[in-house]
């Protein structure tokens, strides 16, 4: 009996069932403890050990956590509640910049090359058997990523950056083993993990990418994987230098056995130059994914994926059982957007540059050390990320509090400037600085 919630069940199954229902309803909360094996098996006139399996796959889930001696718990953004829920709500008159999406302004437009991929459809059409991956869409990633110095590698399409990584990680990792990831780091990804099953190990990072000597303490914890942002890190628009990409190589080439997988999402949104970590020799098995996201547009939900031949297979052979294939009208869009060059890296690039550069200025103007050395995001370091917020948000501006993307490294918020005209950029650090101000000076201005 946890409040007013009872959990029930005879057989394991039915008690997780019963514990996901409370999760999902809102009755067990984020962070709520659950009951001791034996007191619960105690109580439903159970085995402890069918109490055990259903917490075991309450874990694999993404549901609860376990804390050694400490007991079980409901994690803290449980696989179960929906995503819109840790929204900031930006009420009418409040300025959003918390969303992450990227300019609408930015995006090319679609209807020539859906048009263009419907026509193609037409003449002929995709049945049962085609190849999975189109071939036009093939060839034009391959070339891409080849002038990127990219490994080769056989391509796969998946339905966005982040399930390519689900699946990447699926074909080689078992629930309870470690994944290295970048803190903070894409909020997105932190959830998918232990959803997985698996358990984030917290890598540190600065404007140049994650630290070596964080990487080479996660791997000496035991992660047998790691996931790093290429270029355009969320939250904190750090990119991969050359320098850092040679250290981290060093890093890895020590643990050969580590999954490496890389997401290069800011593919056309920075023109900075790819630095894989993959390229000159790399671990056995390796993954780069490129997303169509943020310079062509979230809906489009396609992703390009590269790595050694197993690791493709894999990926490919498990997504044939499933969706069988990513929509080859959306490949072939997707393809026709690239030949015509639809976006042009180096406008997109600059307008997101010149309103991050103008805020980072701003900010430093006023004293507040701000970070974004590519896409559309700045992080800002903060004493109290709730007070900040609120601060904020009282004062006109909805911006993302930093808990949604932080495991252990110190409090922040993102504040997403893909909407936000360079000229706005004095008015919103004015806010930050205000918010950011003691408390007793607040009180006297």
């Amino acid at each position: 009996m946890l409040g007013e919630y009872r959990i029930v069940g005879r057989r394991a199954a039915d008690i997780a069932a019963s514990v996901e229902q409370g999760v999902g309803a809102g009755d067990l909360t984020p962070g709520q403890p659950l009951p001791p094996l034996r007191d619960l098996a105690t109580e439903l006139g159970v085995n402890p050990n069918t109490v055990a399996a259903a917490y075991r796959t309450l874990r694999e889930r993404g549901v609860i956590e376990t804390a050694g001696r400490r007991g079980s718990r409901v994690r803290a953004r449980p696989a179960t509640t929906p995503r819109e829920e840790i929204r900031v709500e930006a009420p009418e008159g409040v300025r959003d910049i918390a969303q992450g999406n990227p300019d609408p302004r930015l995006l090319p437009p679609l209807a020539g090359a859906l048009a263009a991929a419907a026509d193609a459809a037409a003449r002929r059409p995709v049945l049962y058997g085609t190849a999975d991956v189109a071939p036009a869409l093939a060839d034009a990633a391959r070339a891409a990523l080849a002038a990127d110095g990219v490994p080769d590698g056989p391509v796969a399409v998946t339905s966005g950056a982040l399930d390519a990584i689900e699946r990447v990680l699926a074909a080689h990792l078992r629930p309870g083993d470690r994944v290295a990831v970048e803190d903070p780091g894409w909020g997105s990804l932190l959830d998918l993990v232990p959803a997985l099953g698996l358990r984030p190990v917290p890598v540190a990072l600065d404007g140049e990418g994650p630290l070596p000597d964080a990487a080479e303490r996660a791997f000496r914890q035991g992660a047998r994987a790691f996931v790093v942002t290429s270029r355009a890190q969320n939250p904190t628009g750090a990119a991969v230098t050359a320098d850092r990409a040679r250290a981290l190589r060093a890093v890895l080439a020590a643990h050969p056995d580590v999954l490496l997988v890389e997401d290069d999402h800011g593919h056309g949104i920075t023109t900075l130059p790819l630095h894989p970590l993959a390229s000159g020799g790399g671990p056995e098995h390796w993954a780069l994914t490129r997303s169509t996201a943020k310079a062509y547009g979230p809906d489009l939900r396609l992703a390009v994926l590269t790595g050694d031949a197993t690791t493709v297979d894999r990926v490919r052979g498990r997504q044939r059982l499933g969706p069988g294939w990513v929509s080859h009208l959306l490949q072939d869009a997707v393809a026709h957007l690239w030949r015509t060059g639809a976006v042009d890296p180096a406008a997109v690039s600059g307008a997101y540059g010149e309103r991050r550069d103008a805020l980072v200025r701003e900010l430093a103007a006023r004293g507040v050390p701000a970070y974004g050395r590519s896409g559309m995001n700045v992080w800002v370091p903060v004493p109290d990320e709730t007070g900040a917020v609120a601060r904020l948000l009282h004062a006109g501006w909805a911006v993302a509090p930093g808990a949604r993307f932080r495991l252990g490294s110190p409090p922040g918020m993102r504040l997403t400037v893909s909407s936000l005209p360079a000229s706005e950029a004095a008015r919103l650090a004015d806010g930050v600085a205000a918010a950011l101000r003691p408390a007793a000076a607040r009180r006297y201005d």
